[in-house]
């Protein structure tokens, strides 16, 4: 079976797995308990994001590490706003989804898919994201204090920058 094939089979699994637990969550009353709709419903995207990567383990495409933590992550993220009702905080919460899809290409590269490389562009999207939350987070009163100290986060960011692109230069071709 070739790669094409094992991705449309993995998609067709991924579908029914996806229409059973609907199902099941439907018909079954106990199963509705656990997850209340009104709480609840951010966590079926953290689910989805699961199946994602485990459809993307046995089609043996590593690449859908990517999607499945861009989606969990969002997952997670709008769990958080349901939880405590902080819906401004997307004001900051956005500048996460690289986050995650950085998290995935790492994920990627530990899974197979051009490791050297996947897991050096994971990290760097993954420590970029993480200093737009922080500057994002601060401007517009999230939980980070350092409202003050981001431009020093900006600067670190530039340097490790050029470092990266001195000491590793990309090979073009």
């Amino acid at each position: 079976m070739d790669q094409r094939q094992r991705t449309a089979l993995a998609g067709g699994i991924l579908l029914v797995l996806i229409g059973l637990c609907l199902l099941v969550g439907r018909l079954s009353p106990a199963i509705q308990d656990l997850m209340p709709q009104e709480t609840g419903w951010p966590l079926i995207l953290v689910g989805v994001g699961a199946l994602l990567l485990v459809i993307g383990l046995i089609s043996g495409n590593a690449a859908m590490a990517v999607p499945a933590c861009i989606v969990a992550g969002i997952g997670l993220i709008l769990n958080y706003q349901v939880a405590t009702g902080d819906w401004g905080s997307w004001l900051y919460m956005w500048a996460l989804i690289p986050f995650f899809a950085g998290l995935g290409t790492v994920l990627a590269g530990i899974l197979g898919m051009n490791p050297s490389r996947s897991i050096r562009d994971g990290l760097w999207t993954m420590a970029v994201s993480l200093g737009l939350f922080l500057v994002f987070s601060s401007l517009f009163g999230g939980p980070v204090p350092a409202s003050a100290y981001w431009p020093v986060l900006l600067i670190a960011l530039g340097v490790a920058e050029l470092i990266r692109n001195v000491a590793f230069p990309r090979r073009v071709g």
